[in-house]
């Protein structure tokens, strides 16, 4: 006998809230949140702290139009979640401004100067890298969910009693 299974993706426009289902211990010690609830409820390109381990973090976004450019001293991951995100690079003529000290990405002030190393379409569940001392933005045809993989920043939002279910 074979049981058959179905596997349903979620999206930011189609997503099931979903819960906690404890196995042992205190309800009160375990919190939820859904990337995607949290990426449809945010303003476009927030990046909402979904996942803290110590000052690292997973990052949910909603990428939607086109983004500001960022940049920041170590290198970031980002991945797609529903829908096709573009990811645009340029690397600096001049990368002084950036300090090795700090963690996080940063927003730039509109288009930097440095010439254009070309872009990288993101499908769904697709990574990319966002190397060090490298600018980057997105664009995104229509409103999608992107997870970045990071260290805690100036970008990064936390409002844990707004996303978190216990």
């Amino acid at each position: 006998m074979s049981v058959e299974y179905k596997t349903t993706y979620a999206s930011i426009d189609n997503y099931n809230k979903g819960g906690v289902q404890l196995i042992a211990g205190n309800i009160k010690d375990y919190v939820f949140s859904n990337v995607y609830e949290v990426a449809a409820t945010s303003q476009p390109w927030e990046r909402v702290v979904v996942a803290l381990n110590l000052v690292y973090t997973l990052e949910s976004c909603r990428a939607e139009g086109e983004s500001p450019w960022y940049a920041c001293a170590h290198d970031e991951f980002v991945i797609a979640f529903d829908y096709d995100v573009e990811v645009h690079y340029i690397k600096l003529d001049d990368d002084s401004f950036i300090d090795d000290e700090k963690d996080g990405s940063f927003r730039l002030e509109g288009k930097p100067a440095g010439q254009y190393m070309g872009k990288i379409t993101l499908n769904r569940g697709h990574q990319a890298l966002l190397p060090e001392k490298t600018a980057y933005s997105f664009k995104a045809a229509k409103p999608a969910t992107i997870v970045f993989q990071t260290i805690l920043g100036d970008e990064s939002v936390q409002k844990w009693n707004e996303i978190c279910l216990t």
